[in-house]
């Protein structure tokens, strides 16, 4: 298991063992949801999250900020949003999109979704595209 991973927040108890969803779980969730959203041309990540992109392991948790609790989740989003579409609606979806899927998929009461923009595309996958030459 990588030592990077937090496990020890998100858990919760049954009758026959513990269940634990690691940290990296949530941010890669809504990463995923946030990028399934129309308008949204990329998440924008730090620079360590760049580097491993250029080590060839993708970061599939970029751009996203998670801090959990034991049955609930506040989420931070950084997206770069693709030019002509109108970013207060994409980033309502993107909130929507997210809240939906992390709830669904483990059960956390999610109580923010917090959505930075923090560029704009002329096209989709243009920003990913980049950073992938370079």
């Amino acid at each position: 298991m990588d030592s990077n991973v937090s496990v020890e927040k998100i858990s919760s108890n049954t009758d026959i063992g513990a269940i634990r969803i690691a940290e990296e779980v949530v941010s890669t969730i809504a990463g995923l949801a946030a990028v399934e959203v129309e308008g949204v041309a990329a998440m924008s990540g730090s620079l360590t999250a760049g580097l491993t992109e250029i080590l060839g392991r993708k970061n599939l948790s970029k751009g996203v900020k998670v801090e959990v609790g034991d049955t609930e989740t506040a989420i931070e989003a950084f997206i770069v949003v693709e030019y002509g579409f109108p970013i207060p609606v994409v980033a309502k979806a993107v909130q929507n999109q997210v809240k939906s899927a992390v709830e669904t998929m483990t059960g956390l009461n999610v109580t923010a979704v917090n959505i930075h923009v923090v560029g704009v595309s002329m096209k989709k996958g243009k920003v990913e595209e980049e950073s992938a030459e370079k």
